[in-house]
């Protein structure tokens, strides 16, 4: 059996020959996810024996919708299927694996979005009471918590258990679907990438002087939108592409911008080559950029705003009496 330190060795050797195309690197970083978790898991069972009951082991955010980048965080939870006492062994395995993570070179959240915290290790029924807790908030923290977690994929254990806790989501949903407005306007802010006179729009100040955040200013305005729309079409796969591809039959409009996404993808491996940290992967230098490559980018971004947008007009149609 390798150590996670093996993994981290064999993960830096081979991320050079896979950062060029965003397909095979997601399915690298798939291949050391799972590696990972196995050690984790042989580990846990050689303390305290094999699981005492059926568990799910997913991961969210980026990792859940393959789209990760060279560099990645932690973001991940454990459902299991049972009483409260078994709680203490998957905080335990939420522990190891977060541990593992770690050791492979994946940076822990800084949110504390991980197994490892009681708040994202709970039994189905707690999960259920979670969910339902999150939309009768619905406050920005509790929707954000909500959002987060929908855009999740098993990685290790039973599928069925996440399926279910979103299969009960969409239910609650159409119980009060004034819900899909407030989701909406819990990612509504968009920063804006784009000046009057045409212009990208760079950070001025600090640090992140002289750069463009790729995540906050161009990926979320895609990501958020098919989020929204995978919702009220009870889609529950994570992945960006995945939910273009799962769009129903009425949503040609909206299946168009998929290609502006891919091209998002593509061109964020370009640029990210020379990025030393996980902070980094996400800043554009502005000024390292040719004219055609702006050009490229401005589209990119013209393109996601025109999609929230669109997304707003079907959320607004679909909460009208």
């Amino acid at each position: 059996m390798k150590t996670y330190e093996q993994v981290k060795e064999f993960l830096e050797k081979k991320l050079p020959s896979v950062s060029w195309d965003h397909q095979k690197l997601n399915e690298f970083h798939e291949i050391i996810m799972k590696e990972i978790i196995q050690i984790a898991l042989t580990k846990v069972e050689s303390e305290l024996g094999k699981p005492p009951t059926h568990f799910a082991f997913f991961v969210m955010g980026s990792a859940a919708r393959h789209e990760q980048s060279v560099w990645s965080d932690q973001d991940h939870g454990i459902i299991y299927d049972g009483p409260d006492h078994f709680h203490s062994y998957f905080i335990r395995m939420g522990k190891e694996i977060t541990r593992g993570f770690a050791l492979a070179g994946y940076e822990p959240c800084d949110g504390n979005v991980m197994a490892s915290n009681p708040y994202w290790c709970k039994s189905s029924a707690d999960w259920t009471t979670q969910i339902a807790q999150w939309f009768d908030e619905a406050d920005w923290e509790s929707l954000r918590y909500f959002s987060t977690f929908f855009d999740s994929r098993v990685l290790a254990g039973e599928d069925k258990l996440l399926l279910a806790l979103k299969t009960f989501a969409f239910s609650k949903l159409d119980e009060n679907p004034v819900l899909y407005k407030r989701l909406y306007e819990n990612v509504g802010f968009v920063k804006k990438g784009i000046g009057i006179f045409g212009q990208i729009l760079s950070e001025e100040k600090g640090e992140e002087a002289g750069t463009i955040n790729l995540k906050q200013t161009i990926f979320f305005p895609y990501v958020n939108s098919l989020r929204l729309l995978a919702l009220i079409e009870k889609i529950p796969e994570a992945s960006t592409l995945e939910r273009f591809q799962k769009l129903p039959e009425g949503y040609e409009t909206i299946k168009v911008y998929q290609s502006y996404f891919l091209k998002l993808l593509n061109y964020r491996l370009y640029f990210q080559k020379d990025a030393v940290s996980y902070k980094k992967v996400h800043l554009l230098p502005v000024n390292a950029m040719s004219a055609r490559e702006k050009d490229g980018l401005k589209e990119i971004m013209k393109k996601g705003r025109q999609l929230f947008k669109e997304t707003k007009e079907i959320i607004d149609r679909r909460c009208s009496p």
